[in-house]
């Protein structure tokens, strides 16, 4: 038998080399920086140490024998060193509890600060609450993503707004509308996720100082039995980090419904862009409209010639993981048993992360594709010009009809000679022969000459390019008058 292998399981495999362990794509590939950074360990940890900072800076403004060079020394501490993380690894592989851990690793470099550190306080002060802090800020990054998604959206729609193309149901050729009402259909999708998810980023409260259990009986024993200070205590600590209040009630946890609220949300967000990358990818295939691409970009191994909509089709991918993580964030809130389980931890610490940096890198991609859409008016017009002769069979008929000829009879006649221009199409590969037939046929009585006028597009887009200019200046615009575009990175890949 060959030599047994040791394996080592532990929090830190720090000695393993990069290239040998698991690298998340989200964050070495997709995410943007903003959306690392904030949910990174640094963010983490240094919102747990303000948090202590602001409670410990209430408890003392509310009566607490604290010395203000508690306060003074942990201002100065908020940001947690390098050297500081590894100490605070090293105690929570001996005591199996990381906010304990941090705890003892800032009273180490805080000592005058460390005696009243966590006072009267649950694990769940400090990591719900910050949680809550970076799920906010989470959303103030991705609805600034989302208004560069509308700004560069609302610009092609505006360009081609006039522009008239074959549209379709089920895939099958139907009425014809234009290139820029096409993108006021996912300009549409798209706000109404983002309404919604500035509807529950507004509702987002802060957990507060609630104890162990919700009942804040600590903090009342703490204040000598005196409930005002244990209520203003609430509201100091969330109007510290600009909330508007703390929930009412909680058990040892922050609700876990506003979690999957906000992760419906994202989710439909995703179905969005899963559907405006979907049909890029069918109106490529038709050659009306590809996604940018890079002058070195490489579309096949083998297939030299191909040129794929890669980012869409990342799009999709992404947004189908997107949309599968509510069903999470649901069971976790139905999973809470009594005033708290535990086994929501390690799942979070998973979901609502991968929620958002998913989110963001769709986003991106989203910006790059909207931005750089490559249309081509003639293959467009060619492909609603082969189908034109079929869908304008109504005008055809109203028009033989405005000549006299008995309506029934001409609709059959229009039908028969419909039937076999799809016939010459399908079984022989001709163009569409329809308006030959037509002019052929004296029963219907019409000369290519009317017949030409009949095929005019712009007969056949109703109030398309009207619907475009309505609907940007009444609705998208005064949403971009309110919100920022960010200035979206290049996705990395």
């Amino acid at each position: 038998m060959g030599a047994r292998r040791e394996v080592k399981l532990g929090l830190a495999a720090t000695t393993i080399p990069p290239m040998h362990t698991f690298e998340h794509p989200l964050t070495s590939r997709y995410a943007s920086r903003a959306m690392r950074a904030l949910f990174s360990p640094a963010t983490r940890y240094g919102l747990w140490r303000r948090l202590w900072l602001e409670l410990l800076r209430a408890q003392r403004e509310l009566g607490l024998a604290i010395p203000a060079e508690a306060v003074e020394e942990l201002e100065r501490h908020l940001e947690i060193t390098p050297q500081e993380l590894r100490r605070a690894e090293e105690i929570e592989r001996e005591t199996r509890h990381d906010v304990m851990a941090h705890v003892h690793a800032l009273a180490e470099v805080a000592p005058t600060a460390g005696p009243w550190l966590h006072l009267g306080a649950t694990s769940c002060y400090v990591t719900d609450n910050a949680d809550l802090i970076m799920l906010r800020r989470g959303c103030d990054l991705l609805i600034a993503q989302a208004a560069a998604v509308v700004q560069a959206l609302a610009t092609f729609a505006r360009t081609h707004g006039e522009l008239a193309c074959l549209g379709h149901t089920h895939f099958q050729p139907a009425q014809p509308t234009t290139v820029g009402k096409r993108a006021c259909l996912w300009l549409l999708d798209l706000l109404a996720d983002l309404e919604r998810l500035e509807a529950e980023r507004a509702r987002l409260l802060l957990r507060g100082a609630k104890g162990t259990t919700g009942t804040q009986a600590s903090f009342l024993r703490l204040f000598g039995g005196d409930h005002e200070k244990v209520r203003e205590l609430d509201r100091r600590i969330a109007a510290a980090f600009d909330f508007p209040g703390t929930y009412p009630v909680t058990g040892q946890t922050s609700p876990r419904k506003p979690e999957y609220y906000l992760l419906a949300c994202l989710s439909g967000l995703a179905q969005s862009a899963h559907k405006f990358a979907s049909d890029v990818r069918l109106l490529s295939r038709l050659k009306e409209l590809d996604e940018p691409a890079l002058a070195s970009q490489v579309g096949s191994s083998a297939m030299p010639y191909k040129r794929n909509p890669m980012r869409c089709e990342r799009m999709c991918a992404l947004a189908r993981y997107l949309i599968s993580l509510p069903a999470n964030a649901a069971w976790t809130a139905a999973s809470q048993w009594l005033e708290r389980t535990l086994d929501d931890s390690a799942n979070r610490r998973l979901v609502l992360p991968e929620a958002f940096l998913a989110s963001d890198a769709l986003l991106a991609l989203w910006h790059s594709v909207a931005a750089g859409l490559e249309v081509y008016p003639a293959m467009i017009r060619r492909n609603l010009m082969e189908e034109l002769p079929f869908l304008a069979s109504e005008e055809i008929l109203l028009a033989a009809a405005a000549r006299g000829g008995d309506r029934q009879v001409l609709h059959e006649r229009l039908r028969l000679a419909s039937r076999e221009a799809a016939r010459r199409v399908k079984m022989e590969g001709n163009a569409n022969p329809l308006l030959e037939l037509v002019a052929a046929d004296p029963a219907l009585g019409l000369d290519p000459a009317a017949l030409t006028t009949l095929l005019d597009p712009a007969r056949h887009v109703g109030r398309a390019p009207r619907q475009v200019v309505e609907f940007l200046t009444d609705v998208v615009e005064p949403w971009l008058a309110a919100h920022r575009p960010a200035v979206v990175d290049e996705p990395q890949v």
